[in-house]
């Protein structure tokens, strides 16, 4: 018998951010209609339901594996998926793309990074990357969205999104953010939130085409400003954040 994983989600709040992205919604849609020719692992679909917002996924449980993928073979995962669905993804899958968001991001982005940039644990070099994006938000997001062929992409692929089995498996979970855009966005995401950057450059090679990154960078960069804000001042995890987010800095020069 099937161990399951039962995800329950209540409709979003109306002019939010999952709202407008339909993110409840498109979930159950792709496990229905994508993930059994997704091209890379992911849970397998046992139910799934949509009533009047109100979302019901019931998943093959994953918890057995390990939480977090190592960096070469996570990014060759995604290479697989992004490979497959290059030029083809909303010819199959024309729902794909997703709403334009930027004006809630943009605004969001304003009002929380001046208490970011407060925060003892911000070294200068953050600061100055996160004022440099202050009311760039919505022109870093075109740039992001022309930095490599459109194609199928996670949306949210960091480590706490992927389990890896005993035998070296990776699979991908939580397909909320799911749409089409370049790959190396996914990339991205997954090295500045994921993965120490001496490991960076190893990953990037497993990947294979990557000119697109210091393009992809900025709109990766203002996700991680606000997940900085949602640790503790000096924590470790903070560190971390800091630490990575200088290192991105870096490829953007």
């Amino acid at each position: 018998m099937t161990i399951t994983h039962v995800k329950r989600r209540q409709a979003p709040e109306p002019g939010s951010i999952p709202d407008r992205l339909q993110m409840f919604t498109r979930e159950v849609r792709f496990y229905r209609e994508v993930a059994s020719d997704v091209g890379v692992r992911v849970p397998g679909l046992v139910h799934a339901e949509v009533e009047d917002g109100d979302t019901l996924l019931v998943l093959e449980d994953l918890s057995t594996w390990h939480e977090g993928a190592d960096p070469v073979a996570a990014v060759t995962a995604l290479g697989a998926l992004h490979r497959r669905w290059t030029g083809r993804a909303t010819t199959v899958h024309p729902w794909l793309p997703r709403a334009d968001v930027s004006d809630l991001v943009e605004s969001y982005y304003a009002a929380r990074w001046p208490e970011v940039r407060g925060r003892a644990d911000v070294t200068d070099e953050v600061r100055r990357l996160g004022d440099s994006l202050v009311g760039r938000v919505a022109a870093a997001g075109e740039r992001a969205g022309a930095a490599g062929p459109a194609t199928l992409v996670h949306g949210d692929a960091s480590g706490r999104n992927m389990r890896t089995s005993p035998s070296g498996e990776v699979a991908l979970l939580d397909w909320e953010d799911v749409g089409v855009g370049p790959g190396i966005a996914d990339v991205a995401w997954f090295l500045l939130s994921s993965a120490d950057p001496r490991d960076w450059d190893e990953a990037l090679g497993a990947y294979g085409e990557s000119g697109g990154l210091a393009a992809v960078l900025p709109t990766t960069c203002v996700q991680g400003l606000l997940s900085l804000d949602d640790h503790a001042d000096g924590s470790a995890a903070a560190q971390t954040w800091v630490r990575n987010l200088e290192a991105a800095t870096e490829r953007m020069r």
